[in-house]
């Protein structure tokens, strides 16, 4: 090859080294999103029983979530490139056993171990790209590696409905297999192996306080509506969470290489970003699994009306985050921020309106909204991550915040779940129905409607979809209020706009 061809190709492995993340950046809500479809499927194949079913969605976020942070560390000590391939092959490998998984608890460890392999591709693929871009370019290429997700997020649904109607619930595995093989093949060819000189390794204690705590959390919190919250095993997790916690804290005080550096958290701005790193969990995220179950597991839609309703939630996704950094020309970010998750709050309550059984096109509109609201703060998120603390933290506050946004995720399922269930229990014993109700709401939470009848043999169907559609609408209008008041607080920590936040908002642009 001639010096000039060489010279070429030399500037295209930036852009293939990004093609790989964003393959991989697609795969993750892939896997995420296409399983809620699928999982009334999966829990009548495998016989599982509603808290199994729950882990199949929480297995892979919390593992997820934990793992961010040292995924991270072990990129900088042990090679970005190594790291990033590890965790892409390894999601292939993981996505690839659970076509052929013939039980619920090996499906369910199967999805830890995606969730694992999920954090080592994405901690090691952004290390990566950020040696291979700088100053601006860096910031549009993680734009790119957003933008991924939200494809992931949109297509996700509708695509998994499809392959489940026409080869099985199974199938939905190989479009991850296909995602990740791939980017692991153009990773290995064209991505720069980096590491950090200085890095003393994984900070281990920290890593299994934090991943513990969030464990422990997360089981107690799936307990609750079997158990109730007084019960001495579950009040005996959540202690043990607490226990982890502090001791995660008083580590990350003390060692050398912390993976949180709290001393962040003295910006007021910083601690705001966080919050608004959570918020979509709760606001959008967890509609992204309650919402199949309620169309295709207690409404009846096929998997491919559910999942293609579903596309009016997440498609805003593909478009608004870039008119956001547009609009950041004439608007604060924290303005638009705040803006969005109004409109998030208000498609929330709008949809409490709708009962079970309303028909898919009335039921778009209000997806939509809260689609729409959510893409505002989407598109701006990763750059205020990086502008609300001095620029030598950019690395750590990034990391922080990814793991925010996760982890939050998982517990926000977790919580939310629950308090589904426990809705739904009081609802059936207000309306003075016989039987079982706490197991009852535990199957409809998860999507089961066959469970819940068996549950309240008694019990006439429309009995039962009203209890669950009013306990439904409460859990949709607690979420626009806790969306409302995360938008009050935003707006008011990120406060004016600062020199980095100004530059973070001229590279969107």
């Amino acid at each position: 090859m001639s010096r000039h061809g060489l010279r070429r190709a030399d500037r295209a492995h930036p852009r293939l080294a990004l093609l790989a993340v964003c393959l991989a950046a697609a795969a993750m809500p892939l896997t995420f999103t296409g399983t809620a479809v699928a999982l009334p499927s999966i829990a009548e194949a495998l016989h599982a029983g509603p808290v199994a079913t729950a882990w199949v969605t929480n297995a892979f976020m919390l593992t997820f979530g934990s793992a961010l942070m040292a995924a991270g560390a072990l990129a900088d000590s042990l090679g970005r490139r190594r790291v990033f391939l590890f965790g892409a092959g390894t999601f292939s490998l993981f996505s690839l056993a659970l076509t052929v998984a013939p039980n619920i608890l090996l499906f369910d460890l199967l999805r830890g171990g995606q969730g694992l392999a999920a954090a080592a591709a994405y901690a090691g693929g952004a290390a990566a790209l950020a040696q291979e871009f700088e100053g601006s370019a860096r910031l549009r290429a993680f734009s790119f590696v957003g933008t991924s997700f939200g494809v992931g997020l949109s297509l996700g649904p509708v695509a998994s409905g499809a392959m489940i109607e026409s080869f099985g619930w199974r199938s939905i595995f190989l479009a991850v297999v296909l995602f990740t093989a791939l980017a692991f093949v153009i990773g290995r060819l064209v991505m720069k192996e980096s590491r950090d000189p200085a890095a003393l390794g994984l900070d281990w204690p920290g890593a299994v306080a934090f991943t513990a705590m969030l464990a422990l959390f997360t089981y107690g919190m799936l307990l609750v509506p079997e158990r109730g919250w007084s019960d001495g095993f579950v009040l005996g997790l959540f202690i043990a969470a607490s226990v982890c916690l502090v001791l995660f804290i008083r580590i990350e005080g003390t060692v050398a290489r912390p993976m949180l550096d709290l001393s962040l958290f003295r910006y007021r701005r910083f601690v705001g970003v966080q919050l608004l790193a959570a918020a979509p969990a709760y606001g959008f995220v967890v509609l992204l699994i309650l919402l199949p179950l309620r169309f295709v597991g207690i409404e009846g839609m096929g998997t491919v009306a559910g999942g293609g309703l579903m596309i009016a939630l997440s498609a805003p996704l593909l478009v608004l985050p870039i008119v956001a950094g547009w609009l950041t020309r004439f608007v604060r970010p924290a303005t638009l921020c705040a803006a969005g998750l109004i409109v998030t709050a208000c498609g929330l309550a709008w949809l409490s309106t709708l009962p079970v059984g309303t028909s898919a096109a009335v039921l778009a509109l209000p997806m939509l909204l809260i689609g729409t609201g959510i893409s505002l703060p989407w598109g701006l998120m990763d750059g205020l991550a990086i502008g609300v603390v001095p620029k030598e933290r950019a690395g750590m506050a990034m990391g922080i915040f990814s793991t925010v946004r996760v982890a939050g995720e998982g517990v926000a399922l977790a919580v939310v779940g629950a308090v589904l269930s426990m809705l739904i229990a009081g609802h059936i014993h207000a309306a003075g129905l016989s039987g079982a109700a706490q197991a009852a709401g535990q199957s409809l939470a998860v999507g089961d409607l066959g469970g819940a009848f068996v549950a309240m043999p008694g019990a006439e169907a429309v009995q039962i979809l009203a209890s669950y559609s009013e306990a439904f609408s409460r859990l949709l209008i607690l979420l626009a209020a806790i969306t409302s008041l995360t938008a009050l607080i935003v707006f008011l920590a990120l406060g004016h706009q600062t020199e980095e936040e100004a530059v973070a908002s001229e590279a969107c642009r």
